[in-house]
């Protein structure tokens, strides 16, 4: 009997007898492979109650009625199990599985070389968007949401992101950005070392955090310094008097001015400063030294203001002052001293000015 190309469907004879049976044989192969799906791919024997239309795959190791069938369509037709072979290029539904295979000629193999459960070497992967070469994975959407593997399913309840790179040289970070413009960019940049780094362009960056491997934390973008004098001040008696603090040994902003011998704020924020004063004896021994910090030329900063009314020891009697405050950008903040009594110095070297943005 002749058979169509591509269904292997039979044709029925010009003087054929009983041409429904044929009809009919053509209709029975059509229902069991077009709009293929099968229940499961995995059973070597038939199930024990089959519905009438049901359709499965043949496991290899077929036993029973399906035996010598491995690889084929298994429908139940009519009361009983008719097989079908597949042939190249076919593709078929595994309800249980949520998957897709196609008939390579051979056997059975996932849709497009890859399982729908298992994606695996995929070279460009774009959800929403168009990946390249540049961005293998890219993505465009919303939110995203991962979620750690219970233990109840098998996980133990932890979720990490593990992200690797090859050599201390190189980075792995990630890097937030606005109209595709860098703002900000976290994690090991061109070295060991874990960094915040931000950026108001894209272009100029400033290094926020940053923290060794050993655990060392350190701010490098807030301003500090230290300052001092490196000759000898003597003061006039009973005046209050700016301290030449006109060097500096730490400035990491530039924010100490040795010319004018102040701080100036370069941001709003609260500072702390701290100050130490060493007596050194001019005249008399009856001197009496007092110290402050001064904002602006003219404010004293609550707080800030010491003194020493006990006998003083040249090189030896020394005063400490430390406060916290709020400033403005452009604030200043100066070390003032003044004598009663008699008038004094203040200790080249030992008299010391210095301070840090705190927040």
């Amino acid at each position: 009997m002749a058979e169509s190309a591509n269904l292997g469907l039979p044709y029925m004879e010009a003087a054929q007898a009983q041409k429904h049976v044929t009809h009919n044989e053509a209709l029975d192969i059509l229902d069991a492979v077009v709009h293929l799906s099968v229940h499961d791919r995995d059973l070597v024997a038939p199930p024990s109650t089959p519905q009438e239309g049901d359709r499965y795959l043949v496991a290899a190791g077929a036993t029973g009625t399906w035996a010598g069938q491995e690889g084929r369509i298994a429908a139940f037709q009519a009361g009983g199990w008719m097989f079908y072979p597949p042939r190249s290029g076919w593709i078929v539904w595994i309800i249980d599985e949520t998957a897709a295979l196609i008939f390579d000629g051979i056997s059975w193999v996932p849709f497009g070389g890859s399982d729908t459960s298992t994606l695996q070497n995929v070279q460009l992967f774009g959800l929403r968007a168009t990946a390249d070469e540049m961005n293998p994975l890219s993505v465009t959407l919303n939110n995203a949401l991962f979620n750690a593997l219970y233990e109840q399913y098998g996980g133990n309840g932890d979720l990490r992101y593990l992200l690797n790179k090859e050599a201390q040289a190189n980075t792995v970070s990630f890097l937030l950005q606005q109209g595709f413009s860098g703002r900000a960019e976290l994690g090991l940049v061109a070295d060991d070392d874990f960094v915040l780094k931000t950026s108001p362009d894209g272009s100029a960056w400033a290094e926020a955090l940053r923290a060794s491997g050993n655990g060392h934390v350190s701010l490098p973008a807030n301003p500090k310094f230290s300052a001092f004098t490196d000759f000898d001040n003597a003061l006039t008696l009973d005046t209050w008097t700016k301290i030449a603090i006109n060097n500096t040994e730490y400035d990491n902003r530039a924010v100490f001015d040795s010319m004018s011998n102040h701080f100036v704020a370069p941001m709003d924020g609260l500072y702390l400063f701290g100050a130490s004063a060493l007596f050194k004896l001019n005249a008399s021994a009856n001197a009496r030294m007092r110290a402050r910090l001064v904002k602006n030329g003219s404010d004293v900063i609550p707080g800030s203001l010491g003194g020493i009314t006990g006998p003083h020891t040249t090189t030896v009697t020394a005063l400490w002052l430390q406060v916290a405050t709020v400033l403005a950008q452009g604030d200043t903040v100066e070390l003032q001293g003044y004598f009663a009594g008699d008038t004094g110095i203040f200790a080249a070297n030992h008299t010391r000015f210095w301070g840090a943005l705190l927040a």
